[in-house]
């Protein structure tokens, strides 16, 4: 969890305090008012627990102030424009991410990526991303509109083809034997990594799993022209805008670009991936 996500939550749950010290309610009366149990009172209000918009909405009620609650939900958006849950992501279906994402990725003219797991998105085959974000609707059981948010990334690689932009991506070799699909699927998919390889708007490296770096593979990440970065984890999205945090993504990205291969040395090791796999 980021440190800066991590402030405003707790900066948010000392306004909820405030709210019941000043209606003169206990931790048990306000749990009580909202139906709640005591603890889930004391972790939203220490920053241990994230409200969701009920809950807001029942604080501000229970406190007997419910024109506080407008005031709640400004501060719970801000805080969740910066890290953003996949479950609640989610809930409105994977087209509504995937839309978000390429808003983005239309305004930026430079992408450097980084993925240690799985082909990245903007090079899916459609076959291959419906595996992707099946397994991640699996896993946070939000399974609805799997295709649009396929139909969606496959809209993006539009960009792959376009003159005014580049894209600079780092991908580790352990994420060409990744079977989070079917060998056919993932054979089709290496056969299309190494013809964007070839792309002008693509500079490919590969980190062999040989290659000596000064830094682990972490999160996957993006970096949109310097301005915006959006790393991925298991639960959640973080979009960093900071000059700060847009510089060490800089550094991470620059310090594993050197382990990398690239050109026909990156097609190759695609290739021997590609031959590893049987027949379909």
């Amino acid at each position: 969890m980021s440190t800066d996500f991590q402030q405003a939550r707790v900066a948010l749950g000392a306004r909820l305090r405030e709210l019941r010290i000043e209606a003169g309610l206990t931790v048990r009366g306000l749990a009580a008012e909202c139906g709640w149990v005591p603890s889930k009172v004391s972790k939203l209000e220490n920053g241990k627990q994230t409200a969701s918009i009920a809950d807001l909405e029942a604080l501000a009620s229970g406190v007997g102030r419910p024109e506080t609650a407008a005031e709640l939900k400004g501060r719970l958006a801000g805080l969740e424009s910066t890290y953003r849950s996949w479950r609640r992501q989610l809930a409105g279906g994977h087209r509504a991410v995937q839309d978000a994402l390429g808003a983005q990725h239309e305004r930026t003219t430079l992408l450097r990526g980084i993925s240690a797991s799985v082909i990245p998105g903007i090079f899916q085959t459609p076959e291959y991303a419906r595996a992707v974000l099946s397994s991640y609707a699996d896993l946070h059981g939000a399974v609805r509109d799997v295709e649009g948010g396929v139909a969606s990334r496959m809209r993006r690689q539009e960009g792959l083809y376009a003159r005014d932009k580049q894209y600079k991506v780092l991908l580790w070799e352990s994420a060409l034997h990744v079977r989070i699909c079917s060998p056919m699927v993932l054979a089709d998919q290496l056969d299309r990594l190494m013809s964007v390889n070839g792309l002008s708007t693509v500079d490919l490296g590969i980190v062999p799993l040989g290659a000596a770096v000064s830094l682990a593979a972490g999160d996957d990440f993006w970096i949109h022209d310097d301005r915006l970065v959006i790393a991925e984890s298991w639960h959640a999205e973080m979009w960093l805008d900071s000059p700060e945090d847009v510089a060490l993504y800089r550094k991470v990205w620059d310090a594993l670009a050197v382990g990398a291969v690239t050109g026909r040395d990156a097609h190759r090791i695609i290739a021997r991936a590609r031959a590893a796999l049987s027949p379909a």
